[in-house]
C-alpha cells in the first residue's frame, strides 16, 4: 500500500518522534497521533495530524501503528494498559516499535499481535535528534522478513541505513550492540577532549585531525563539537541512555558475558544523574572530566 493510502498511528512525540512523524506527514501518509503531553504535538496537529486522547482511541483508525516512547514500562502501558491499543487495533494492523526496549518485550508484543491477527516489528533506531531531523536514522529491524519487506517503504522515509536483523527481538539486541559501542566510545571522546584542554591545545584543531583518522566515530564528529561549544542539550537524554545500558547489562548477564567497559560507562552516567543532569545529552559526560563547564 502506498504511503498516501496509509493511515499511520504514531505514539510518542518526543525529541526524535516529532521529526519522524513529520517525515511521514510530508511523505503523504494520514497521521494519527497520541502523546502524554498534547502541547508537544501541536506542530504536527497544525500540519494535519489527527489527535487522539488515548492509544486505544487511536488504534482502530490505523493500518500501521508506530511507537517511540521512553522506557519499556511506557511501551507496556501504551500497548497493553487499560487505554492501550492492542485491544482495539483491527486485524491486519502492523505494529512497528521504534523504542529502545527489551528483546523479551518485543517477543511478547509479537506473540500477542499474532494471536489477534496482526503483525509486529521491533525497529529501534540510532542517529539522535540530528538523524531524525535529516531522515538519516539507522534502523535495525527484528520480526518476520515478509513484514519487514512490506514496511520497507515506511522505513525509507525515516532513515538511510535500514537492515533486517532476524527474528523478533533481533532489532533490540542489535541496538544493545550499538549502545555498548557508544558507551565506551563516549568515555574515549570525553577523555580525549579533557586531555587536549589540559595540554593547552586548540580543541577545534584537535578534532580536525583525529575525527577523520583511526579514532573517527559518529560521537567524535557530532557530539565533541557540541562539547567545545558548551552545548549539552539532548540529542539523546542521559536518563534514556542509562536505561539502555541497564538493559544491555541485564541481557549480557543472561548470556554470562562480562562487559567491564559498559559497567564503567554506566557508573559514570549515574554520577551525572545524581547531579540532576538526567535530561541533558550524552555529551554532558564531559562534565565529569572538566567541572569548569557549568551546565545551564
Amino acid at each position: 500500500m502506498k504511503l498516501n493510502d496509509l493511515h499511520i498511528g504514531f505514539i510518542g512525540i518526543g525529541v526524535m518522534g516529532k521529526s519522524m512523524a513529520k517525515h511521514l506527514i510530508n511523505a503523504g501518509a494520514t497521521l494519527h497521533i497520541y502523546n502524554r503531553t498534547k502541547e508537544k504535538a501541536m506542530e504536527l496537529i497544525e500540519l494535519g495530524a489527527m489527535w487522539h486522547e488515548t492509544p486505544k482511541e487511536l488504534a482502530p483508525n490505523c493500518d500501521v501503528i508506530c511507537t517511540m516512547v521512553g522506557y519499556p514500562a511506557d511501551l507496556e502501558e501504551v500497548v497493553f494498559g487499560e487505554n492501550g491499543f492492542i485491544q482495539s487495533a483491527k486485524p491486519g494492523t502492523t505494529l512497528i516499535d521504534f523504542t529502545t526496549s527489551t528483546p523479551t518485550l518485543a517477543k511478547k508484543i509479537e506473540e500477542e499481535a499474532i494471536t489477534r491477527g496482526m503483525k509486529s516489528l521491533d525497529a529501534p533506531v540510532s542517529g539522535g535528534d540530528l538523524g531524525a531531523r535529516e531522515a538519516k536514522l539507522a534502523i535495525m529491524v527484528g520480526g518476520e522478513k515478509a513484514t519487514f519487506d512490506e514496511m520497507l517503504h515506511i522505513f525509507n522515509v525515516l532513515g538511510q541505513n535500514i537492515v533486517y536483523q532476524g527474528k523478533s527481538g533481533s532489532g533490540q539486541h542489535v541496538k544493545m550492540c550499538n549502545q555498548i559501542a557508544i558507551a565506551s566510545g563516549m568515555l574515549g571522546v570525553c577523555e580525549a577532549l579533557a586531555y587536549s584542554k589540559a595540554a593547552g591545545l586548540d580543541g577545534e584543531k584537535v578534532l580536525s585531525s583525529i575525527s577523520t583518522g583511526a579514532a573517527g566515530s559518529w560521537s567524535l564528529s557530532n557530539l565533541a563539537p557540541r562539547v567545545l561549544k558548551g552545548d549539552f542539550e539532548p540529542g539523546f537524554y542521559i536518563k534514556h541512555f542509562i536505561k539502555d545500558m541497564g538493559i544491555a547489562i541485564d541481557e549480557a548477564e543472561k548470556m554470562k558475558l562480562n562487559l567491564p567497559g559498559l559497567l564503567l560507562a554506566k557508573s559514570c552516567y549515574e554520577e551525572l544523574s545524581k547531579k540532576g543532569l538526567d535530561e541533558k545529552g550524552t555529551q554532558a559526560l564531559y562534565m565529569l572530566y572538566d567541572p569548569s563547564h557549568h551546565v545551564q
